[in-house]
């Protein structure tokens, strides 16, 4: 028979103060901040998967690598002492050191997943029902403030479109998000369908041992070759200064590079647009049609630009070991692709580097009160928390920026929103539009205008509303959010406490 404890509280039930969905790095991030500005609460970290790292757990296929540095995708507290751009194994690595480091591992609970989760506003609590995959059967959890850092799409499957014949073809369908452990491509054709970061990882890794590869897109896509090295991090070294001060000063060096080149994006978009594209040419030699393959119809920075390191990218595409089509799919056949144009692709392999599924708050049941809670009904106060949903921070972060820099911010403004309810002795914070916000027009939760990959835009119903005020949008401003998330006053009659 259940007992109840003294707070009406079903003693098997397992209540924390607050409760971390995701132990990727926007999870760990928040974790270490936690732990540090509020260590009397008592949290854990739920993580479906096996173990930790998320999408750097998932993504496993050749070549996998981060496409920003290390020095602002990691962490600010924790320092990175290799080269800026870096493999899934040793980003892996970095943040199993952080959790050591702070002693996380007993706050993990692994293939633990979040099934729903309703919100009492009697008992100010957020009552989760818990999939223990590990052990087959439910649990339940219970906390006053739920962190939700689980990602932004689903880490099961990635998008594939539904291309017409895809049942008829005899060679092997791959998604990089799926990669089978057992894949030999050895000496076959392969044909890498998209032109993002990860086919950009993909191609070169790929054409060490194929005997080609094809990377086939709709439309070009910019790229950003570069060294895999930071001068003044290299001499900050040899002047044996102390990686906590190298790590500081290259990170602030690096993110004003960042604001001035996004700056001059957005002020100039055609000079910069023709570096780029001459940045691109210069590494790829006469062979390739620029023109063709290499010149994007949008502006630089309107949807997120691939680093290439020491020109990897382009090297296959050099030594006649890699093509480049451009073209739509009509069909897939037995032996390959027949496009739009008329022109037949064969292959062996076909690689899908066509993006995520959106996956918006991690496919849990939500509700409050036992009614069914639906984002895309709220508006989002500065990306992070939705109107009429207590008690709650979301984690999404930068797609110009690095992710991370924006689960510090969040990361430091739950701490003091926790700190301020316990400080007044309240149990539940809430966002509401402001009297002077409510005539606002309700807008699609980002501007197309400003940033529009397709795995957004497709998804995009899913998704929170904006209006058009900073405060009450995901804004992918780093620059302006690193000066405003701080600044957030609780006196905001957004707030509402009790």
């Amino acid at each position: 028979m259940e007992t109840t404890t003294q707070d009406g509280q079903a003693d098997d039930v397992r209540y924390f103060d607050v409760i971390i969905v995701g132990a990727g790095i926007s999870g760990i991030g928040s974790a270490h901040y936690l732990k540090r500005d509020c260590p009397d609460l008592t949290y854990v970290l739920l993580e479906t998967q096996e173990t930790f790292g998320g999408t750097w757990h998932t993504h496993r296929y050749p070549g996998v690598r981060s496409d920003s540095d290390l020095y602002t995708f990691g962490f600010s507290f924790k320092p990175w002492v290799e080269s800026p751009i870096a493999t899934g194994e040793r980003i892996l690595t970095y943040l199993n050191a952080v959790i050591k480091e702070d002693g996380l591992e007993r706050h993990i609970r692994y293939r633990h997943r979040v099934v729903s989760a309703n919100w009492d506003s009697k008992r100010k609590r957020w009552d989760l029902i818990v999939r223990n995959e590990q052990l087959g059967k439910d649990h339940r959890f219970s906390t006053n403030f739920l962190w939700m850092c689980q990602g932004y799409y689903r880490h099961s499957e990635g998008y594939t479109p539904d291309w017409r014949g895809m049942e008829s073809f005899n060679g092997q369908i791959v998604h990089p998000q799926t990669w089978p452990s057992d894949l030999d491509y050895t000496g076959k054709n392969i044909i890498v369908i998209g032109s993002g970061a990860t086919a950009a990882t993909l191609v070169p890794a790929l054409a060490e041992k194929a005997a080609h590869v094809t990377m086939l897109q709709r439309s070009p896509t910019y790229f950003n070759p570069g060294t895999n090295a930071d001068a003044l991090a290299d001499q900050l070294r040899e002047l044996e200064i102390d990686e906590n001060w190298i790590h500081a000063i290259i990170r602030k060096k690096l993110l004003k590079e960042q604001e001035a080149r996004l700056l001059r994006a957005q002020n100039e978009p055609g000079v910069v647009a023709k570096e780029m594209i001459s940045a691109v040419e210069a590494n790829l030699g006469p062979s390739v049609d620029v023109a063709t393959h290499f010149t994007p119809t949008y502006r630089p920075w309107q949807q997120r630009v691939a680093f290439i390191p020491e020109g990897d990218f382009f090297e296959p595409f050099r030594a006649g070991k890699a093509s480049v089509v451009t073209d739509i799919i009509e069909t897939f056949t037995p032996n390959g692709v027949q496009l739009k144009s008329g022109r037949t692709l064969e292959a062996d392999i076909i690689v899908t580097a066509t993006g995520f599924r959106l996956c918006v708050l991690g496919d849990i049941a939500f509700s409050k009160d036992g009614e069914p809670l639906n984002f895309a009904d709220t508006v989002t106060y500065h990306g992070m928390m939705f109107t009429g949903v207590p008690n709650l921070v979301w984690v999404f972060g930068y797609f110009r920026s690095s992710w991370t820099l924006r689960v510090e911010l969040i990361a430091e403004f739950a701490c003091r929103l926790l700190k301020h309810m316990r400080n007044i002795g309240c149990a539940m914070a809430t966002v509401e539009l402001r009297k002077e916000d409510q005539s606002e027009p309700i807008l699609p939760w980002i501007d197309d205008q400003n940033f529009n990959p397709n795995y957004l835009m497709r998804d995009m119903h899913l998704m929170p509303k904006r209006l058009n005020k900073p405060e009450w949008q995901h804004t992918q401003d780093y620059f302006a959010e690193c000066v405003s998330l701080p600044q957030i006053s609780f006196s905001d009659p957004a707030f509402h406490f009790s």
